[in-house]
């Protein structure tokens, strides 16, 4: 399956919700550390008979790229979380001298984490490590609403997959909370683990489910009406896990990746959790992904610059 060599590390890679051949990857120099970002559309068919993923839109940004996010209602529309507190969003059916067509600057450190209302379709979050995390409409040049709560950085955001106004965060203060934008204050707040949490996500089969993911290199499930313990936790990885996924199409599938450059597949049901363990990266990996057009189609991306692309129970180094 196809592979791609990104001009810099990769942090964050998404299917587009609308072209089942089209990623987006979010990279930037020297770790994101400094210099500069680049985000890139790839069309994964490319020219010719082969798969190859060929660039179709590529920009590159004066600060780093941590995350990035397709919009929901649009298909060329998508967002770039960055590094010098900006959210920047793009539209990959104009050149480049007319993008970002949106600068939206308001947190006031580094953004690390987006996600797309799935069930609106007409906000998304931003996670900022000045503590906050802001509500956006892609129509409106300043936040809808700011949600103050977490006592360090927020590095992710994931909104339900079934409820419009619901949405959970990951923090350094080693909790995930849950909020409805219809309130200020968070309606849970649960001490996931003892050290910082880094990504999280929810079932998108059990909307009272959902994962999170940490330093401490376990992932734990959770059951957001009684909290008091995890349903499951899934330990496997060796370092920090970096970011953690449920599957669209399989209830109770997972995928995780970690500075230990592995992915891993899981079923948290399962007596034996762990499916598969993909050693294809030769450096840490920092984005995954499923498409939730093709079942069982899978893609990564860490700071060896590569981008990988394969189905669920095949090599991905497998050309």
């Amino acid at each position: 399956m196809p592979a791609f060599k990104a001009p810099a590390p990769g942090f964050s890679v998404r299917f587009s919700p609308f072209h089942e051949n089209r990623l987006l990857v979010a990279a930037s120099q020297h770790f994101g550390l400094v210099g500069n970002g680049h985000l890139i559309v790839l069309d994964l068919a490319g020219p010719g008979a082969a798969p190859s993923p060929t660039p179709i839109f590529s920009f590159p940004t004066s600060d780093a790229l941590f995350d990035c996010a397709w919009s929901e209602s649009h298909e060329s529309l998508c967002a770039a979380a960055s590094g010098d507190g900006s959210v920047r969003l793009f539209d990959a059916a104009l050149p480049a001298a007319q993008n970002p067509v949106r600068l939206l600057r308001e947190h006031a450190r580094e953004v690390h984490g987006l996600d797309w209302n799935p069930v609106r379709r007409d906000a998304f979050l931003s996670a900022s490590w000045d503590d906050t995390l802001k509500l956006w409409s892609p129509d409106r040049p300043s936040s809808v609403r700011t949600f103050r709560g977490h006592e360090y950085c927020v590095y992710a955001a994931a909104w339900s997959a079934r409820h419009p106004d619901v949405f959970a965060s990951a923090s350094g203060d080693r909790t995930a909370r849950v909020w409805d934008v219809r309130d200020p204050a968070p309606t849970l707040v649960l001490p996931a683990h003892d050290h910082e949490v880094l990504s999280l996500d929810w079932d998108k089969y059990d909307p009272s489910v959902l994962a999170t993911a940490s330093v401490d290199k376990s992932i734990r499930v959770w059951d957001v009406r009684a909290p008091r313990a995890p349903l499951a936790q899934l330990a496997g990885h060796g370092y920090a896990v970096k970011r953690v996924r449920f599957s669209p199409h399989r209830q109770g599938m997972l995928m995780s990746c970690s500075y230990d450059m592995t992915v891993c597949m899981w079923d948290y049901r399962a007596e034996d959790a762990l499916l598969a363990r993909y050693n294809h990266h030769t450096e840490f990996v920092a984005g995954i992904d499923m498409s939730v057009l093709v079942d069982g189609l899978l893609a990564s991306t860490g700071w060896d610059e590569m981008v990988y692309v394969w189905p669920f129970g095949t090599d991905p180094r497998a050309m």
